[in-house]
C-alpha cells in the first residue's frame, strides 16, 4: 500500500500519550490492532489510523496525506512526555481471509481482512473499493473529511471509538452525540443504479437528502439526512436506494 506511512511512537510514556489523544483504548493492543481517530477539540475528524503492537514500540499506520499533519499534531502535545516520533520505511500490506503469521486482522470488519507491517506477501487484484464499500468503511479525503463527525461516519460499528476509557481530545462532544442524541444523518450503504460523480448531490423529490460518494459493484457510501431517506432518490444520472437493514452508522 503505498499510500500509507508509519509512523514509530516509542518511550516510556507512549501508550500514556496515545491514550490521552485518541478515541479508542491503546490496552487493546495487547489483542492486536486498534483502529482509532484523533478529533479537534469540537470532535471533528482530523485523522484516522491503526496502531500496531510492535515490540516495545507502537506503530502508526496512517494515510499518507494525513500523515505530516498527524505527526504535527502529536509533537505538538508531547511536550515533556518521554516520547520519540518518527517516520519509518515499513510497507503497509493486506489480504482477504485470515491474517498470515505477524500480520493483524483488520478490526473495522471481518470482510476487511487483514495488515501486515513485516513484508507479508498481500492479494493482488482485489477491488478494494468493492469491499469497504460491501462493509459500509469510510476512507480519509473521501467519505471521512474534517466536517465529519465519527460516530456520524460508523465508529462505533467499525470498533473505532471506546466509550469508557475516559478523556481525549474531542471526547466531551463525542460522548454527547452518543447520550444524549439520535443521529438524523450519516453514512450508509445504498443501492446505485446507474453512477454518478463522487460527491454527487442526493436529491429526494426536491429536498436534498445527501451525498453520495465511493460506488462498486451496484453500491455506494452516502452520507444521508436519514429522515428524507427513501426509495426516491437520485444522484446526478444515477438512482439510489436506502433500507434501513443495510450497514449504516
Amino acid at each position: 500500500m503505498s499510500d500509507r506511512t508509519v509512523l514509530k511512537i516509542s518511550g516510556a510514556d507512549a501508550r500514556h500519550f496515545l491514550q490521552g489523544l485518541v478515541t479508542n483504548d491503546v490496552d487493546r493492543l495487547d489483542q492486536g490492532l486498534v483502529y482509532a481517530a484523533m478529533l479537534t477539540p469540537q470532535g471533528k475528524y482530523r485523522a484516522d489510523f491503526f496502531l500496531v503492537p510492535m515490540g516495545d514500540a507502537i506503530l502508526l499506520d496512517v494515510d499518507n496525506g494525513l500523515a505530516p499533519g498527524l505527526k504535527q499534531a502529536l509533537t505538538m502535545y508531547k511536550l515533556r512526555s518521554a516520547v520519540e516520533i518518527e517516520e519509518t520505511d515499513r510497507v503497509v500490506t493486506r489480504g482477504l481471509g485470515d491474517a498470515p503469521e505477524g500480520a493483524f486482522a483488520d478490526p473495522r470488519d471481518p470482510a476487511m481482512g487483514w495488515r501486515g507491517y513485516d513484508g507479508q506477501p498481500g492479494d493482488a487484484g482485489v477491488d478494494w473499493d468493492a469491499v469497504r464499500v460491501a462493509a459500509c468503511v469510510p476512507q480519509s479525503g473521501i467519505e471521512l473529511t474534517t466536517d465529519s463527525f465519527i460516530l456520524e461516519m460508523g465508529f462505533e460499528r467499525l470498533n473505532g471509538v471506546d466509550f469508557r476509557k475516559g478523556c481525549y481530545v474531542g471526547q466531551e462532544v463525542t460522548a454527547r452525540m452518543k447520550h444524549k442524541t439520535e443521529l438524523r444523518k450519516g453514512l450508509a450503504r445504498v443501492t446505485v443504479d446507474g453512477m454518478a460523480p463522487v460527491g454527487s448531490d442526493i436529491v429526494a423529490g426536491e429536498k436534498a437528502a445527501g451525498t453520495l460518494f465511493t460506488q462498486a459493484a451496484g453500491q455506494g457510501l452516502a452520507y444521508l439526512r436519514f429522515d428524507r431517506a427513501n426509495d426516491d432518490m437520485r444522484a446526478a444520472g444515477a438512482t439510489v436506494r436506502f433500507t434501513p437493514d443495510a450497514p449504516h452508522a
